[in-house]
């Protein structure tokens, strides 16, 4: 079905914003953000398509150790396996689509559905569904194994797809790895996993991850002290599938900076920070000592469910010995100010797209990444 004259309006407006130098270019449409009709083509034509992050590798280091996720309607259980890879499934039984997992955990090696114990393995055989003799022909357990969905680890991190013709995760983030690298991110130690719902739309949330040009205001109790605006550095190119700025934290800075212990990087690196975006909905941001992210999966136009994560270097965990309890939850606490300063401002936006009077505006040199996003929405749904 075609879209409405007015998201079809919109979509054109799209299209020209991200024609638009980014010297000259101002911000999407707010209809964007609160259509029904334009969440439906994202199912269609990004969702359903691109790589998703579920979190890292390290979140699952034992065999039987799984976190479930989803991609639209269609829930995922990515779990490490017997001989150490790490696979996803369809997380929905077999024999009555009851969900066979939630949130994290372990299984040992078999996992096993709450409704009637059909049991499959970490490879998602079926090795046990009991009282199912008096078929004619037998029942064969050996022919069930669940829907494998196609995985890939890319430098620690978990990415999934229902695609199977998009290409490799390490194909589109070629050029980002020589930047993220040296800080060897797959070592770094999972220490918080948390979920929430946002009432916002996804991409508001996105474009807020994107820019520091709120940083001094909105985080001025928290993060904004440490943020010194005119070190923000953008890459001179452009790309398909990510985009990324770098910033400096200085001496005052609580996090950001690398330990003495740290032989990995060097001069300015030991004190910044990498904020990648995978399109469409993966973002964190990599310091020498930690990194954070979200991973975001739109619930509706006006409801956002976020996964937020830390995972600290691996020197500084070591260093914290029988302290690291005590400064995790210090860690914790201040990132959930963080964050609680975040959802303030991306709710309040999305209620404003609403408004008759919500327009768009001209964007701060800070915000190239918005307009970097503006350009992979538009080649997905114009």
């Amino acid at each position: 079905m075609a879209p409405p004259p007015d998201v079809k309006r919109a979509l054109k407006t799209l299209a020209a914003v991200a024609a638009t130098p980014f010297s000259q270019a101002d911000t999407i449409p707010p209809l964007l953000y609160s259509s029904e009709d334009v969440y439906q083509l994202e199912r269609e034509r990004i969702f359903a398509r691109e790589w998703l992050c579920p979190g890292l590798a390290a979140d699952i280091p034992k065999p039987g150790d799984y976190i479930t996720f989803s991609i639209n309607d269609q829930p995922v259980l990515t779990i490490r396996g017997e001989d150490g890879a790490v696979r996803s499934f369809s997380n929905v039984c077999l024999h009555r689509m009851m969900p066979l997992a939630e949130g994290r955990g372990s299984c040992g090696r078999k996992l096993v559905c709450p409704y009637h114990a059909w049991t499959y393995d970490t490879e998602g055989k079926v090795i046990g569904a009991g009282h199912m003799g008096g078929r004619d022909p037998a029942f064969d357990k050996k022919q069930y194994r669940l829907p494998e969905i196609r995985t890939e680890i890319w430098e620690g991190w978990i990415y999934v797809t229902l695609n199977k013709d998009a290409p490799s995760v390490a194909s589109l983030l070629a050029p980002l790895l020589p930047v993220v690298e040296p800080y060897a991110m797959a070592g770094y130690i999972p220490v918080i996993h948390q979920d929430h719902t946002w009432a916002t739309n996804w991409k508001l949330l996105n474009e807020n991850f994107m820019e520091g040009y709120h940083l001094p205001v909105a985080h001025k109790a928290t993060v904004g002290a440490w943020f010194p605006v005119e070190d923000t550095e953008f890459p001179e190119e452009t790309y398909d599938a990510f985009t990324y700025q770098t910033f400096t934290k200085d001496e005052t800075a609580r996090y950001g900076r690398a330990h003495p212990s740290n032989t990995r990087l060097t001069a300015k690196w030991r004190h910044t920070s990498i904020l990648p975006t995978i399109f469409p909905t993966h973002m964190y941001v990599l310091a020498p000592d930690h990194l954070w992210y979200l991973s975001l999966r739109p619930e509706g136009t006006g409801q956002v469910h976020l996964r937020f994560g830390i995972a600290l270097a691996p020197e500084v965990h070591e260093a914290l010995g029988e302290g690291r309890d005590a400064w995790v939850k210090e860690l914790a606490d201040f990132f959930d100010r963080v964050n609680a300063e975040d959802k303030f401002v991306v709710e309040g936006i999305y209620q404003g797209s609403r408004a008759p009077f919500a327009s768009r505006g001209p964007l701060s040199w800070l915000e190239r990444e918005i307009h970097d996003f503006a350009r992979y929405l538009a080649k997905r749904l114009c």
